[in-house]
């Protein structure tokens, strides 16, 4: 049997691309995680690998969505090998149980985890940057401006939360948590 595994980082990220993917390799049944690979509880993954028996494939679309880290890859893609799964990562290929296919699949994990780090390197540095900066504010930038939260709870004296909105396009909760 086929089966299929997608996991995305966040809970607001979406797995249809992957899922859409999966489905076209074929996938009979596809296991779906919403959190970052990083973490070890991993349910859906742990659940598909009891599941897989001899001569089951798994796949998923890219190397990062299968392991958290090389050592993890190795240790998992060697489990499945010994249970007789085949693995096929669909931006790499098929995994072969083979010394070839062994050191291909190590050296493209360990790229995958290079490259993870290099990102969060990359991303920790620009925030060290940034809170340089006097007027650095983590987190999502203001939708509206003080000025038009002041003009919107102005407007609201003399009209009701749905006028308002109406008229500036701000949203009654918005309005609420700027009093």
């Amino acid at each position: 049997m086929k089966y299929g595994y997608a996991r995305v980082s966040t809970v607001h990220q979406d797995l249809e691309g992957q899922i859409q993917k999966l489905n076209e390799e074929g996938c009979e049944k596809i296991y779906k995680d919403k959190f970052t690979g990083t973490k070890r509880d991993r349910s859906a993954f742990s659940e598909l690998l009891q599941v897989l028996i001899k001569n089951d494939t798994l796949v998923v679309t890219k190397l990062d969505r299968f392991a958290r880290s090389t050592v993890d890859g190795i240790s998992t893609i060697k489990q499945l090998f010994e249970k007789g799964v085949k693995v096929h990562v669909l931006n790499m290929g098929l995994v072969e149980d083979t010394p070839t296919g062994r050191l291909i699949f190590n050296v493209m994990s360990a790229f995958a985890e290079f490259e993870r780090d290099m990102i969060v390197e990359r991303t920790q540095e620009g925030k060290q940057v940034a809170k340089q900066r006097d007027d650095f504010r983590e987190g999502r930038p203001k939708k509206y401006s003080k000025k038009q939260i002041e003009h919107a709870l102005m407007l609201k004296k003399s009209y009701s939360y749905k006028q308002v909105e109406e008229m500036t396009g701000i949203s009654k909760s918005t309005l609420i948590r700027s009093k």
